[in-house]
């Protein structure tokens, strides 16, 4: 694993961190030291550890109060945009993705198919590696599965949320496109190798899956929103 994700990943393994960077990226406006203290009662101390660490690995970014107010300069907290480079760094490296792209795409049908297996097996290797990192049971905690699930898609590089609608069904949605300046070129193909990524780590979790688009952010929808049904219990 990359080293900066799997300091990305190790920021998030912490639940009251993990909770604060939910809440701030929840927020409209940037949030203060104090405010992340009396939100989740703990000492502003603690508070202010908890968002240096994210600071540090760029989920979040900060700037000093310059409200005019009296007495020490506080900091205002709020969601990076830089959390999609961790993962997917420079520029050289996305437009090395798009000519690999376009080179599997010249093959026809094979190339094709090729990126979809490609990134199917991306997903699948991502999640067992998270799930070696910090071992699970998904048979025994579904919520604690999902919670994982959720740490591991927002080290790749998305803003997720996952709905539970009963124990055989997710509904799973995405508010940003990790492969967004590559979705530019190669629309169809590039959204179809990113879903068998998705379909790789649920499956991972999960056994065998089905995984249905519901709605697209290239179609103007405000989020890419998939149903996850479950066939078949994952095995151990």
């Amino acid at each position: 694993m990359d080293s900066d994700t799997q300091k990305l990943t190790s920021a998030l393994a912490d639940p009251t961190r993990f909770s604060i960077y939910q809440f701030v990226a929840s927020q409209k406006n940037a949030v203060t030291v104090q405010e992340i203290a009396d939100q989740f009662t703990i000492h502003p101390n603690v508070a202010r550890l908890h968002l240096t660490k994210l600071e540090d690995v760029d989920l979040l970014k900060s700037i000093s109060d310059k409200s005019g107010k009296g007495g020490r300069p506080s900091r205002l907290y709020s969601l990076s945009d830089q959390v999609v480079n961790l993962q997917f760094p420079p520029r050289d490296y996305r437009f090395l993705a798009d000519i690999a792209i376009e080179a599997l795409l010249s093959l026809g049908p094979a190339g094709e198919a090729a990126l979809v297996t490609m990134g199917h097996r991306m997903g699948v290797e991502a999640a067992k590696r998270a799930m070696m990192e910090q071992p699970i049971n998904p048979k025994e905690d579904l919520e604690k599965t999902l919670q994982h699930v959720e740490r591991l898609v927002i080290a790749q590089g998305l803003k997720p949320e996952i709905e539970l609608l009963d124990t055989q069904t997710l509904r799973f949605r995405v508010y940003n496109c990790t492969f967004l300046e590559s979705t530019k070129r190669f629309s169809g193909m590039v959204c179809k190798m990113h879903n068998a990524l998705l379909h790789g780590i649920f499956e991972a979790y999960f056994g065998e899956i089905e995984l249905k688009e519901e709605e697209s952010m290239l179609s103007g929808c405000k989020s890419c929103t998939y149903t996850v049904f479950r066939l078949a219990e994952p095995v151990q």
